[in-house]
Parts: C-alpha cells; sequence; structure tokens
C-alpha cells in the first residue's frame, strides 16, 4: 500500500491514515495539545534530544526546514520552555512544517496565531537553558514510539502518527 505523501497545504486526517495503514503505522497514546496555528501537519522527521536547554532547537529551526517536522524529545519536562514565538517565528520563516515537543512551550497565544503546526505537553513562561547541550538527528523514544530521521510523522488534533521502520514491520509479518 503507498503512503500518502506531506503536500503544501494538504490535511491528513490521523484516523483515517490509521484506517488505511495499521500496524503500518506507530500511534503516540501520550495526549499532545495542539498549540499552532497549523491543525493539521506532517513531513520528515528531524530530530533533536535535550532537557531544559533550547539551543540546538533555536538553531535547527533557523535553518531550512524543507517541509520537515522537528520532533524535540525533552525528557516531557515542563520546568522550562523549549520553543516561544520567536523561535517559532523563524520556523515559519525558514519552511517548517511543524514542531512536535515532548515538554513545554511559551508564548502560547503568539504561537496560535502562526502557519506552524506545533504539539507540546504544555506551556511554561521560564526560558530553558542555552549552553547547546544536547543530540540532533538521532533516534529519540517519546511514549515508547521511536521518531527515526527521515520517518514520514503525521499530527493532527486526534494525535501524532510516524511510520514504523520497514525492518520492524517486517519482522513482526
Amino acid at each position: 500500500m503507498s503512503a500518502p505523501t506531506p503536500t503544501e497545504g494538504t490535511a491528513v486526517n490521523t484516523a483515517d491514515l490509521y484506517d488505511e495503514r495499521g500496524d503500518e503505522l506507530a500511534s503516540v497514546s501520550l495526549q499532545f495539545q495542539s498549540l499552532g496555528g497549523r491543525s493539521h501537519f506532517s513531513g520528515p522527521v528531524r530530530t533533536i534530544r535535550c532537557f531544559q536547554d533550547n539551543a540546538l532547537v533555536k538553531s535547527t529551526l533557523g535553518s531550512p526546514g524543507n517541509g520537515a517536522v522537528l520532533v524535540v524529545d525533552g525528557g516531557g519536562s515542563l520546568g522550562t520552555a523549549l520553543m516561544g514565538d520567536m523561535i517559532a517565528e523563524s520556523a515559519v520563516a525558514n519552511g517548517w512544517a511543524g514542531v512536535v515537543i515532548n515538554g513545554a512551550i511559551r508564548d502560547r497565544l503568539a504561537i496560535a496565531d502562526l502557519d506552524l503546526g506545533v504539539k507540546a505537553l504544555g506551556s511554561n513562561p521560564r526560558k530553558s537553558q542555552k549552553a547547546g547541550a544536547g543530540e540532533v538527528d538521532v533516534d529519540v523514544v517519546i511514549d515508547g514510539v521511536t521518531f527515526r530521521p527521515g520517518a514520514i510523522v503525521w499530527c493532527d488534533p486526534d494525535g501524532i502518527l510516524v511510520e514504523r521502520q520497514q525492518e520492524a514491520r517486517q519482522g513482526g509479518e
């Protein structure tokens, strides 16, 4: 079965996609909030693993996104925000489709007005550290679901789906 590919302006409903593809997709059960101005977004995954330090998030979203979705594993911390309105504006200017943050954002009202998909656990006005600690473009696991750079992720108000790795699917058949 061929996968729908993300295209500009096309909203893919995750429920319909899961009905079509089932176990080819992993579903995140952790309840992320939809906080951006774009309710449906999808694209190839880019990743960051960091904890209460958003320097890598800022630099990555300040580079060309080419329709990708940045998945940030912030360890589920709500102690500091990993993205605010200025970083989100940079993401829009650089062509990112969206951001999924296993952690907090800030400036949520301003971010809600941007043409950017944003899923996060919540918000906190507290700034994060800026030391640059973390890793970029590595596999990250959120709620038992692995996000690999280059896999396609789909997000909407119902949830988050990501392609499972081909070898994992074949091993389970």
